[in-house]
């Protein structure tokens, strides 16, 4: 009796985990390619251990890529040039997670001159700034996302995110050091603002950062 009990059991298990598989694999297939997934998406699916299971069955089925602890990708096909799957960038993995924690992120420091084409460095370790918690997200051998709790919601009230990141850039570039070709190259990014954002936005930046974006 207690042999037959087991395979029932063994049985009801496997069927359990058959179950949760198929469910996550038909609500990731209905989504969008470039969607972000993490074990809490589908907490009704079934339990946390036939969840995890899950979703490692389906990096190994090539269905969802594992771009970190805990997060999953259902990634793009590039059906232009051919070359594969498209891995999901930087920013796409920080929204996604700042998304499924309900939190705000700005990106600063060498990231931002990065992302205005100020600087050529893709840096290893890009850092966020955030209303949320700190926490540190390892992304392949040696890079990784760095989340910096601030107190400061200015960094958060501009009404365009290209402002912000315009603001945040020639912060870290520092008052004096701004070349004639980075003032160029900010222009440019200043004309996709919307005029009454910039209005507004531009009473947030300091004082010198203010002065130089009016020479616009």
């Amino acid at each position: 009796m207690p042999q037959i009990c087991n395979k029932f059991v063994a049985k009801y298990v496997f069927m359990a985990s058959q179950s949760t598989y198929n469910d996550i694999k038909r609500h990731v297939e209905l989504s969008e390619r470039g969607t972000l997934f993490f074990p809490d998406t589908f907490t009704t699916s079934g339990s946390s251990d036939a969840v995890r299971s899950a979703l490692v069955r389906l990096c190994e089925n090539n269905v969802l890529i594992r771009v970190a602890q805990g997060i999953y990708y259902y990634p793009k096909i590039d059906t232009k040039w051919g070359s594969g799957l498209i891995p999901p960038s930087i920013e796409e993995i920080a929204k996604g997670i700042a998304k499924r924690d309900k939190v705000r992120i700005a990106p600063t420091g060498s990231y931002a001159l990065y992302q205005l084409g100020l600087s050529t460095q893709i840096p290893a370790n890009v850092v966020f700034i955030t209303d949320g918690s700190p926490r540190r997200v390892t992304i392949g051998k040696g890079k990784g996302i760095l989340f910096k709790h601030t107190s400061e919601m200015r960094t958060f009230a501009y009404l365009s995110p290209l402002m912000a990141l315009i603001v945040t850039a020639l912060r870290e570039i520092g008052e004096g050091n701004v070349t004639d070709e980075q003032k160029a190259i900010i222009k440019t990014h200043l004309e996709k603002v919307d005029e009454e954002d910039f209005k507004h936005d531009v009473q947030l930046a300091p004082i010198w950062v203010r002065k130089l974006l009016m020479e616009k």
